[in-house]
């Protein structure tokens, strides 16, 4: 029969809704990212440093299981700001390790196989592709930090004999406002990244690249020109002098040495800035070919 001859109708049936199509997109990001073996495996590595951390909270207030393996003592295991920092420090960088895995695990193949084309012809945007990805990352990287970070300080108040947890709330939302803040920047800077890069193994390298080799160059600023504000460069130090203050920490960090949080705010949202104009270059309905 002719095309001509056929009779076309608009489909007059219901449609979804937006936010349910962002939450299908982040849905099946999900199960790709987590079903890769080594993605189990990196999640398994990360919770390993969370049990040694419960132990350590169970002996500190078990006075009889203290007694018969500490033999009394217990100065190494004060359950303090400095304890949650630690756990925050530790869950943090392995946030970093899982995001350098499944970030590419989410664009790259999309942009390997030129998925993004038709993707994009369905009833949805590029902010919304960018979102359900980012919902997909964001969620698996809070398995590995504010989540357990706030169960440890949950369990530190139950087992606690003394009013601990609500003297100790800043601490929690130190924990919370921190790791929020860190894999909301891994996630956004581990979608840009592997927008621009087909190769998952080489955007997994390009993820590690983007946080310390510009460190590496702020330290060689700070030595040649005697000056502090080449940490603008150093993440690692930014986020550590940012998490001692949100949970009431003195800063380790030498006074010619500290960074001012309106510094800081500045350079992460250039960050964010940045990221985000990559993604709006890269992540588009067409491909130019250029022969």
């Amino acid at each position: 029969m002719s095309v001509f001859k056929h009779e076309y109708r608009a489909y007059t049936g219901s449609v979804t809704s937006l936010p349910s199509r962002i939450v299908v997109l982040a849905r099946y990001a999900l199960e790709e990212a987590w079903s890769s073996k080594i993605t189990w495996a990196l999640f398994i590595a990360s919770m390993l440093p969370v049990v040694v951390y419960l132990v350590g909270i169970y002996l500190a207030n078990n006075p009889l299981a203290r007694e018969l393996i500490l033999r009394g003592g217990s100065a190494h295991l004060a359950i303090n700001a400095s304890f949650f920092l630690t756990v925050l420090h530790s869950q943090c960088w392995l946030a970093l390790v899982l995001t350098a895995w499944i970030a590419p695990r989410l664009v790259s193949f999309d942009l390997a196989d030129s998925a993004l084309p038709i993707l994009l012809s369905h009833p949805i945007s590029r902010f919304g592709y960018v979102l359900g990805k980012f919902i997909a990352l964001f969620s698996s990287l809070s398995l590995v930090t504010w989540v357990p970070s706030l169960l440890l300080f949950a369990y530190q108040g139950y087992t606690s004999p003394l009013p601990w947890f609500g003297a100790n709330l800043r601490l929690a939302f130190g924990l919370l406002a921190g790791s929020v803040l860190w894999i909301s920047l891994l996630s956004i800077l581990g979608l840009a990244l592997s927008s621009w890069v087909k190769w998952r193994m080489v955007a997994t390298g390009c993820i590690f690249a983007a946080v310390f080799v510009p460190a590496g160059v702020g330290g060689i600023a700070i030595l040649i020109l005697r000056t502090k504000w080449g940490l603008l460069l150093n993440l690692p130090s930014m986020m550590s002098q940012l998490w001692q203050r949100m949970m009431g920490l003195p800063n380790s960090i030498p006074i010619d040495r500290e960074i001012p949080n309106a510094a800081i705010a500045t350079m992460l949202l250039l960050i964010c800035f940045v990221c985000v104009v990559m993604l709006y270059a890269r992540i588009r309905a067409r491909e130019v070919v250029r022969g």
